[in-house]
């Protein structure tokens, strides 16, 4: 089956800094891709060249076929980017954010308007609607990012930490949004620091540590070589653990 997200020797720098060391990732349609690494460790720059939003890297990324680099614009077209947070118009209204976002994808009016209405009412956003963003908190803001990355329908969604700032019911609903989304075909790669949720949600894991890719697979496969959960992989693979005797140490603080 052709990749419909392709990644060969991707490597970034900031100045003399390199954060990615060649990352070579073939993703399938149809997969949900857990993306998992320590913080700092590559996640959201990766994301960030996928979606078209950092064109300085050096290697070969292709998104359902298109070259990143060369063709941004048409791959912005194509995908869903829920950040973890943004800098949204705030001084805008959902409904005027979300209609801007729908006309830059092209889409019918009727159906925009239609679409977003019934969006945000399930995440009990219908009455805000017409409500300033700068008064919103993080987590209305984040309901808005979430409908914003999902209204035009896209093959391919980017999440980078999509539920923060979002109370528990919300939480459950994206969660089961994902697995629906997954069950259609989507092709998701999905960040987050969360790990039982990366573990459920994920038919595949990408753990990737110090801008390197340090384990790929189902997590059965992951589990069978390197630990029972997907945090005790993690662990294992980052370099971490002792967390037992590190909470001691620190309650000793308190002497």
């Amino acid at each position: 089956m052709d990749s419909i997200i392709s990644m060969k020797g991707l490597r970034k720098s900031y100045g003399k800094k390199e954060v990615l060391h060649g990352i070579d990732l073939d993703i399938a349609p149809g997969q949900v891709i857990g993306y998992i690494g320590p913080n700092g460790a590559g996640k959201s720059t990766t994301v960030r060249i996928l979606a078209g939003l950092d064109g300085q890297f050096e290697g070969e990324v292709t998104v359902n076929g298109l070259d990143i680099r060369t063709q941004a614009l048409e791959v912005k077209k194509r995908i869903g980017y829920i950040p973890e947070q943004t800098e949204i118009y705030d001084v805008l209204t959902p409904r005027e954010f979300l209609s801007m976002l729908g006309r830059l994808q092209g889409m019918d009016s009727a159906q925009m308007e239609q679409r977003m209405q019934k969006m945000l009412s399930y995440f009990g956003m219908d009455g805000h609607i017409d409500d300033r963003m700068d008064t919103f908190s993080k987590g209305m803001r984040q309901k808005v990012l979430l409908v914003s990355g999902l209204l035009h329908n896209p093959e391919i969604i980017f999440m980078d930490e999509p539920l923060s700032g979002l109370d528990a019911n919300t939480v459950i609903l994206v969660k089961e949004i994902i697995t629906q989304l997954a069950a259609q075909g989507k092709t998701i790669i999905y960040c987050s620091h969360i790990m039982d949720t990366v573990e459920k949600i994920s038919d595949r894991i990408i753990l990737i540590a110090d801008g390197s890719v340090v384990a790929d697979g189902a997590i059965e496969t992951l589990r069978s070589n390197q630990g029972d959960s997907l945090e005790a992989i993690f662990s294992n693979l980052t370099g971490q653990g002792g967390f037992d005797q590190k909470a001691s140490d620190f309650m000793k603080s308190f002497d």
